[in-house]
């Protein structure tokens, strides 16, 4: 039996299914249109984009620095840096003898080895005369090689006698030395390094001396060690040591670990002398600011060898004590520490520190103490490039007053 229904409901569901039919494409039409503009639209779009980009092409250029700071980097660059030819030089002849400048030669003749030849003169009329050559990365990058030979004279050298108790007022006397001599260095591993060095020094004193009296006026040869020999030796030396820093010449980072032994053959008496040195920088901040500490020590070992007074450890001037006079202290033995709060204002060129220094010397190793310490405290400014450290102007307060520091290298 069929339902009577069934045709009924047929004919009622087609017609709808019809009539659904061209509203279903009208929307799809709708919601087409739309796109196919914006799809017809995007290349005109990419088209403008490119156009613009093009326009700007046509004015671009090089950036190009303001004078001043081209004249900074030129100087930086061929002065500073690695100089090739002529160049202006600042530094020190000799501890004390005050800030010095003059001229060097610098000329390749290798990839990584070149001759210098450098003059000084400082305003306490100490001088320097050098002829050096040096060359690099031997053997695979592992040996460095060295030569020098020089003449150094120095009229006004300050001596105040033995001891951290010697008298603030002391004597001068004037130093003279010619040196010729070459070393070696070995890197065996990655921040490893081995040194090895001959040196013939002949050594002159004598009595000019400037404003301070005459040193044997003062002092004899039981007081200043060898006063009235003028020795010459054969100075040996080797060292081993880890080195993580970037450069020695400049550092923000890294440390030295070193031990340094020398041995001083013929004049007087044969002597022997070892050293030790720390080193260690901590960066603070992204290296905004850095932490940097500094540890030192030196011993004669020959107990009974007399040993020249201006070959004796000492302390003071622009590498240890700060704040006292340069060769203030000397003595058989010696122990220094250094502690700078470093601010990097400028990267590439300025350094600001605040610095604590502290030493001692003494006859006998066993009487260092820390409890007899000198020390001082001072600030300073280094104008410095990626390698080296060519100005240094710091001031200092020690105990005997306020000193003014200028360098012509690291501090450590």
């Amino acid at each position: 039996m069929r339902c009577p229904d069934i045709d009924c409901m047929g004919s009622s569901l087609f017609r709808r299914c019809t009539s659904f039919v061209p509203l279903c494409l009208a929307a799809a039409l709708a919601v087409a249109a739309p796109a196919k503009a914006q799809t017809s639209s995007t290349p005109s779009r990419a088209g403008a984009i490119a156009e613009s980009q093009a326009e700007k092409a046509k004015s671009l250029a090089p950036r190009i620095p303001a004078g001043a700071e081209r004249a900074v980097k030129w100087i930086k660059d061929e002065f500073i840096d690695e100089p090739s030819g002529l160049y202006p030089l600042f530094g020190s002849v000799y501890a004390g003898g005050g800030f010095a400048v003059g001229a060097g030669y610098r000329r390749y003749y290798g990839d990584n080895t070149h001759w210098d030849a450098k003059v000084l003169q400082s305003i306490r009329n100490n001088r320097l005369v050098e002829l050096s050559t040096d060359s690099w990365n031997h053997a695979g990058g592992r040996v460095d090689l060295h030569a020098r030979a020089g003449w150094r004279d120095a009229p006004g050298v300050p001596f105040h006698g033995l001891g951290i108790d010697s008298p603030k007022d002391g004597a001068g006397f004037a130093l003279t030395q010619t040196y010729v001599g070459g070393e070696v260095a070995f890197r065996p591993a990655a921040h490893t390094h081995l040194k090895a060095g001959l040196t013939h020094e002949d050594y002159s004193i004598g009595s000019r001396s400037g404003r301070r009296p005459p040193i044997e006026t003062m002092f004899t040869s039981l007081t200043a060690p060898a006063l009235g020999f003028d020795p010459a030796y054969w100075h040996s030396s080797a060292s081993v040591g880890y080195d993580w820093r970037p450069t020695p010449g400049y550092a923000r980072s890294g440390g030295l670990y070193e031990v340094r032994y020398h041995h001083y053959a013929g004049g007087v008496d044969d002597f022997d002398r070892v050293e030790g040195e720390i080193v260690q920088h901590v960066p603070l901040l992204r290296e905004n600011y850095v932490l940097s500490l500094h540890g030192q020590a030196e011993s004669v070992l020959t107990d009974d060898a007399t040993v020249p007074f201006y070959l004796l450890s000492s302390l003071g001037g622009s590498d240890t004590l700060r704040g006292y006079g340069s060769w203030r202290f000397r003595d058989r033995h010696a122990a220094m520490t250094t502690a700078e709060l470093r601010w990097i204002p400028n990267r590439n060129s300025v350094d600001m520190a605040l610095f604590y220094d502290a030493g001692m010397v003494a006859p006998e190793f066993g009487d260092l103490s820390f409890r007899r310490f000198k020390s001082d405290v001072g600030v300073g400014v280094r104008f410095h490039g990626p390698r080296s450290t060519p100005m240094r102007i710091e001031v200092a307060k020690g105990r005997e007053g306020l000193r003014v520091v200028f360098a012509g290298s690291a501090a450590f």
